[in-house]
C-alpha cells in the first residue's frame, strides 16, 4: 500500500515539473505569458521612426506614437506610409476611440 501511494505521489510530481516546463517554455517563445525578462532582438526604434515619420505633418507626435509601437511590436513598417503587411502587430494597436494608434 506504501509503495503505490509513492508511486502516485512521484507521477504527480512528474506531472507537475513537465507542467511547470511547458509553461516555461511558452514564456520564452512568446506564447500565452509573455515574460518582460526575456531579451528581444534589438531594433533601433529612434531611427526607424525617424524614418517613418519623416513626411509627417507633425513630427513629434508621429514619433511618439511610432516609438511606444515600436518597443510593444518590435518591428516598423518600412516607408513613410502604409505596409502595415509587414508588421501585423503594428496595425492592430488601436486607441480607445477606434482608430488606429501607429503612424
Amino acid at each position: 500500500m506504501a509503495s503505490s501511494q509513492s508511486l502516485v505521489l512521484s507521477f504527480l510530481l512528474v506531472l507537475l515539473l513537465a507542467f511547470s516546463l511547458v509553461e516555461s517554455q511558452m514564456e520564452i517563445s512568446g506564447g500565452i505569458g509573455r515574460s518582460l525578462l526575456i531579451a528581444k532582438p534589438s531594433l533601433d526604434c529612434g531611427g526607424a521612426c525617424k524614418v517613418r515619420c519623416s513626411k509627417s505633418s507633425r513630427p513629434n507626435l508621429c514619433k511618439r506614437a511610432c516609438r511606444t509601437c515600436c518597443m510593444r511590436c518590435h518591428c516598423v513598417p518600412p516607408g513613410t506610409y502604409g505596409n502595415y503587411a509587414f508588421c501585423p502587430c503594428y496595425a492592430t494597436l488601436t486607441t480607445h476611440g477606434g482608430k488606429r494608434k501607429c503612424p
